[in-house]
Formats: structure tokens, C-alpha cells, sequence
């Protein structure tokens, strides 16, 4: 491995780059907030997986983890509830609000599971 340097005023510092991503899937919200958390609360890990190369799969694969999880809480939460079609065509107002609460519901299960950890 040849390191090449570039001068800076009297310094010589080392041109260094970070290795390219392979994985170029979405991140998505999921992976984004989770991004943001380590930046913010686990800055060593996040400088780790960032040098390795290995961050975006990571985010990637955690997105997925996480969106799958989130599709299954709001569906059978819906479905322990109660909360039908037949609902939504004859009570729309009731159906969203009751359908919002649920998905804010598997929401904060998510965050606290896999996000916020």
C-alpha cells in the first residue's frame, strides 16, 4: 500500500479516502434516524463502520428490519383492535384516527426496539 501526501504549508499530510460503499440501497427514515443516533450517542461506532466501509449495509439492512417490524405491529394491532374495511366504509373519521393511533403506536415500539438502542 503507497501512501501519497499532500503539502500543506510545511506539513505533508496523508491523502487518505474512505473506502466505497458497495451496498448502494435506500436507507430510508428508519435507517436515517438510526444514522442520526449513533452521530449523536455512539460517535465511536459510527466513525468505525463508516472507515470499514460496512455503514451503509448496515443502515440498509436495519431499514428493512425495521419497515418489515412495523408493517406486522400495524397489522395486528389493527386486527386485535378490530379495525376492518368494512369500518373504513362505513366510519372513514373513526377508521383513520384509530388507524393513526396504531400506526403511532408500532411507531414508538420500533423507535424503542431497534432505533433508539
Amino acid at each position: 500500500m503507497e501512501t501519497t501526501y499532500t503539502k500543506v504549508g510545511d506539513y505533508l499530510i496523508p491523502d487518505l479516502t474512505l473506502p466505497p460503499e458497495k451496498d448502494q440501497r435506500p436507507i430510508g427514515i428508519w435507517g436515517k434516524r438510526h444514522k442520526r443516533y449513533l452521530m449523536e450517542h455512539k460517535k465511536a461506532i459510527f466513525t468505525i463502520m463508516q472507515m470499514n466501509g460496512t455503514l451503509q449495509t448496515y443502515l440498509a439492512e436495519l431499514n428493512e428490519q425495521a419497515e418489515d417490524m412495523f408493517l406486522r405491529l400495524v397489522k395486528q394491532l389493527a386486527e386485535n383492535e378490530g379495525i376492518t374495511e368494512q369500518l373504513k366504509i362505513e366510519n372513514q373519521m373513526e377508521w383513520v384516527g384509530r388507524m393513526n393511533n396504531i400506526r403511532s403506536r408500532a411507531s414508538e415500539i420500533v423507535n424503542s426496539e431497534l432505533i433508539y438502542v
